[in-house]
């Protein structure tokens, strides 16, 4: 039993490094996109991840993913790291911010909607609720921060894509870390994304030349921490939880975006986003909280552990 709650206090932490720096994203996107196009801006921040994963990969002689896995890390890095990553930067370039968050806050939504039907995730009660004052809470956020009139069909069409894309990826990776380590998962995805977006490398030649330094930075530290840490510790977690569950953790990303726009970029919050913050937080801790049962005074008889007994 102690095994198992460790197991549980690593994947929750893992998942709170997760969402921290993927919150971090949404500030550094606005200062390199700035300078860089939607595709370009993929392509270098998967290019700075893959080469830090891969070093890690020579140094911890983790080889090659087994035949098995290469069918979820192909879907996951053309879906996410590929699909997703394009998507999302070209259509924050159309659209407010606000209806951004607010279209690719489905993004959970779906996730649990897929892992029930492929994968047999359970859709207990409190994931539910979670879920539902979690997207509450992203609807006020979204709403606080839009600006009327500032959103097009195609913006909205493109982050709705990239929700999907998300989505996909997501519930593509989970059979797959049955076979492949996350540090597999996480590399080999994010090479399959690099060469997706790789039509994108002259532009990343010819903006990077122009860029300003701070863009470049920002991009480059898109890929180390956001892509090349966060999704590892993301895949660590998944691999101990569902899909469903997971996907409800990130909607703790709006609340965070607000803290952190307030703290570095000096955007004081108004009271609704900061009403659809604490919801987003609120939901998060619902929907990843269990029911206590009595524990027996004689332990039972260990039993193998299942993905969908972890928190």
């Amino acid at each position: 039993m102690h095994a198992s709650r460790r197991t549980e206090l690593l994947a929750a932490g893992a998942a709170t490094v997760t969402v921290v720096l993927w919150a971090s994203a949404f500030v550094s996107i606005r200062s390199a996109g700035a300078a860089y196009s939607p595709g370009a801006l993929a392509l270098g921040r998967l290019l700075a991840g893959g080469l830090a994963l891969g070093a890690i990969c020579l140094l911890r002689r983790e080889g090659l993913p087994p035949r098995s896995a290469w069918r979820g890390i192909a879907v996951s890095g053309v879906l996410w790291f590929g699909l997703y990553m394009v998507a999302l930067n070209w259509g924050e370039q159309l659209v407010d911010a606000g209806t951004a968050a607010l279209v690719v806050n489905i993004g959970p939504i779906l996730i649990a909607l897929l892992g029930a039907r492929l994968l047999g995730d359970a859709m207990p009660p409190r994931l539910l609720a979670g879920m539902a004052v979690s997207f509450a809470g992203a609807v006020a956020v979204g709403l606080s921060m839009s600006d009327h009139g500032g959103s097009s069909v195609l913006g909205v069409a493109l982050c709705l894509l990239a929700a999907v894309g998300y989505a996909g990826g997501v519930v593509a990776q989970k059979p797959a870390l049955e076979r492949a380590s996350a540090l597999q998962m996480t590399t080999f995805g994010c090479l399959v994304g690099a060469v997706m977006c790789l039509p994108f490398a002259g532009q990343l030649v010819s903006e990077a030349a122009r860029a300003p330094a701070s863009a470049t930075l920002n991009m480059v530290y898109l890929g180390v921490f956001p892509t090349a840490l966060a999704f590892t510790t993301w895949a660590y977690a998944l691999a101990r939880t569902t899909a469903s569950r997971m996907g409800a953790t990130t909607y703790a990303v709006p609340a965070l975006v607000v803290l952190m726009s307030w703290l570095v970029l000096d955007e004081v919050p108004g009271p609704l986003t900061l009403a659809g913050g604490a919801l987003c937080l609120a939901g998060v801790a619902v929907s990843r909280s269990r029911r206590r049962a009595a524990e027996p005074e004689v332990a039972p008889e260990p039993r193998p552990a299942k993905a969908s007994d972890s928190v």
